[in-house]
């Protein structure tokens, strides 16, 4: 695999690796660019078969984000991703797939209205970031909770705008959160205002409320602050 081969210490072919992560680079900001409307990004386990919670849920909160006017991003792949742009299509939304090759094959699946297939994790996870004003995460294993603590840590390190990141499935999120409060909290490893940066509900409504509620705060706030930029005077205003 790609990755592989640019993780080694040493390769030979650098100039060429570089040059297609950049041009991985370029086609997914190409990408979101054609998304023209807010949207969230949703994550979620691969292994999630319909008909179970997660998947219904997922399937849910896509269409209620897709008739709230959002686009919904996701991995593009099966299981949550899968729901999740079903929803968005159910809904009348825009879908959006940001696939990965990997070695079992992980296939787009057949709800996405834009979809690119990624070589390279990071330039896959930067258009997760760079398309969001929020994310909803729902149960999921390794490569869920690491696009968890990525969008944390970009939060807490003002890499990104402080947007809502909301964990959906209350029974499977609470015992991490209590190992965070009483362990990485209660150490000083993170602050309180860290822990309120994420929030819990098993209501998908809820969850689209809180993406939704932010992004508006975030419109209308960045709406005065442009207001209240200093201007040229022009003709007619007082010197």
């Amino acid at each position: 695999m790609d990755d592989r081969r640019v993780l080694e210490r040493t390769h030979a072919d650098l100039a060429s690796d570089v040059s297609v992560i950049a041009s991985e680079f370029l086609g997914g900001f190409q990408k979101v660019l054609e998304i023209d409307r807010p949207a969230v990004s949703i994550f979620g386990s691969a292994r999630t078969p319909e008909g179970t919670a997660p998947y219904d849920g997922a399937r849910a909160t896509g269409r209620l984000f897709a008739e709230a006017g959002f686009a919904v991003v996701t991995g593009g792949g099966p299981g949550v991703m899968e729901a999740a742009n079903r929803g968005c299509k159910e809904g009348g939304g825009l879908s959006v797939g940001f696939n990965i090759t990997l070695p079992h094959e992980q296939g787009v699946n057949p709800y996405c209205d834009i979809e690119m297939t990624f070589k390279h994790f990071y330039a896959r996870k930067t258009m997760f970031v760079k398309a969001a004003e929020g994310f909803v995460i729902f149960p999921g294993g390794f490569g869920t909770l690491d696009e968890l603590f990525e969008s944390l840590t970009l939060i807490q390190t003002g890499k990104v705008l402080d947007f809502p990141v909301v964990l959906v499935g209350s029974d499977y999120w609470d015992e991490l959160l209590v190992w965070v409060k009483c362990e990485a909290l209660a150490d000083g490893m993170i602050s309180l205002e860290d822990i309120e940066l994420l929030h819990v509900t098993d209501d998908p409504a809820e969850a689209v409320r809180l993406v939704v509620e932010g992004y508006d705060e975030r419109s209308t706030s960045s709406a005065s602050t442009a207001d209240a930029s200093p201007h040229e005077p022009e003709k007619g205003d007082a010197q």
